[in-house]
């Protein structure tokens, strides 16, 4: 015959191992937080969906009343005579990462991206871009800001821009939207989700809109993130 103590104790058991077996605890299979999946989304956006960081350098400031938003969806080009106010300045050695959340950029075919700034006439602000597929791992592309007798090779922020949300110029379309474009095969790089995006310190600085003045980033040959493995 059991006692009361013994009982007490009995009691004391059966209800922690009720929690044990999930009444109250987690199982091991739900200690786990494995990462969601991409779901796919009902329309693939070409553009930055979100601002991972933005590292302002010196002489920067314009723009961003609109942030993040001005340097998110498609471009606003202001053609070859005119630059777009729809920017955001970085400053002097100013950076900024941007995330693609429904569609990657993917190697295909000629340019698969393209960087959009606000160069007019013959003036150009320069900056590099690198493509990260993790957002961790680097690849950046060659680019030479001091060399403007051939055109800045491998910058961004040389190109006018001539597609805007309301001229039926097709923002992906390297042979008509302007903007400089970027071949992932020139980096052997497979595919990208991250674009960084840092000011050359080879550019015009003062006030408050030195430096590359970004407008946007589009996709040219990308895949849903959420077919990817």
């Amino acid at each position: 015959m059991k006692t009361h103590g013994t009982l007490a104790r009995s009691s004391a058991c059966l209800v922690l191992c009720l929690l044990a077996a999930g009444c109250g605890g987690p199982s091991e299979e739900e200690k786990e937080d494995p990462v969601a999946p991409v779901a796919c989304a009902s329309e693939n956006n070409p553009f930055a969906d979100k601002v991972v960081s933005f590292l302002p350098g010196d002489s920067a400031g314009f723009g961003q009343d609109g942030y993040p938003t001005i340097v998110l969806g498609p471009p606003r080009g202001g053609g070859s005579g005119m630059g777009s106010l729809d920017v955001l300045s970085l400053g002097e050695r100013g950076e900024i990462v941007l995330e693609l959340t429904d569609i990657g950029v993917v190697d295909g075919p000629g340019v698969d991206l393209l960087v959009f700034e606000n160069a007019f006439s013959n003036y150009a602000e320069t900056a590099f871009v690198a493509v990260s597929e993790d957002g961790q791992t680097w690849r950046e592309f060659p680019c030479d800001p001091t060399d403007g007798t051939h055109g800045y090779p491998g910058c961004a922020g040389v190109k006018h821009v001539f597609s805007t949300p309301d001229n039926g110029i097709s923002p992906t379309d390297p042979s008509v939207a302007g903007g400089d474009g970027f071949d992932l095969s020139t980096l052997g790089v497979a595919r990208a989700r991250f674009i960084r995006i840092r000011d050359s310190g080879q550019n015009g600085y003062g006030f408050t809109s030195g430096g590359f003045d970004l407008d946007a980033v589009a996709v040219v040959n990308g895949s849903p993130l959420c077919e990817w493995k």
